[in-house]
């Protein structure tokens, strides 16, 4: 995950125009032999002028990764940025960790609700079990950096735009995490 965090952050910050996937889901992130994550399909993708911070689009990415601000509030015309990418990268973060799709939830309850209401106390209940194996003082050590990987997660899932954070700053949010884990 720290792979597509970073791809993003290039396509974001890194090249002299801002590029939007607008279709970041598990189906479009390619391992290669050395389980190194590659972003794909970008056939909806769009390019962002000096001038422009968002787009409107007719092409919109698959539901339970398209961010509220993009299909909620538009329709089928969606207003595109580089926070509606934070915020699907956001929901495949949850989704790898908890090993649930978001789509599977029936009526109001959403993955990012289910995760949320669980957080931080009772973490494990929402947690793929796989994840977390050790035992004693390394479990609980394990645990608060998968909590904390979620609270990343739910930053970038924020229901306003404004109030997701930037891929930079999640790329460094998850490799902190990923030394501390290391440090273990």
């Amino acid at each position: 995950m720290i792979d597509v965090a970073c791809a993003l952050e290039y396509l974001h910050h890194g090249y002299s125009s801002v590029v939007i996937h607008c279709d970041l889901k598990p189906s479009n992130v390619l391992l290669d032999e050395d389980m190194v994550a590659h972003l794909s399909d970008f056939g909806i993708s769009k390019l962002l002028g000096e001038d422009e911070s968002d787009l409107y689009t007719k092409t919109l990415a698959k539901l339970g990764y398209i961010a509220p601000d993009t299909s909620l509030k538009y329709g089928l015309d969606g207003l595109v940025s580089t926070k509606c990418d934070v915020y699907s990268y956001g929901i495949m973060l949850l989704e790898t960790f908890t090993r649930r799709k978001p789509n599977e939830f029936e009526g109001d309850l959403s993955l990012k609700q289910w995760v949320s209401y669980s957080l931080p106390e009772a973490v494990m209940d929402v947690v793929d079990a796989n994840l977390v194996t050790s035992t004693g003082n390394r479990f609980r050590k394990e645990l608060d950096l998968v909590a904390s990987i979620m609270k990343v997660a739910l930053d970038c899932c924020a229901e306003s735009p404004e109030g997701r954070t930037n891929m930079k700053d999640v790329v460094g949010m998850l490799e902190k995490i990923k030394f501390q884990l290391l440090a273990c």
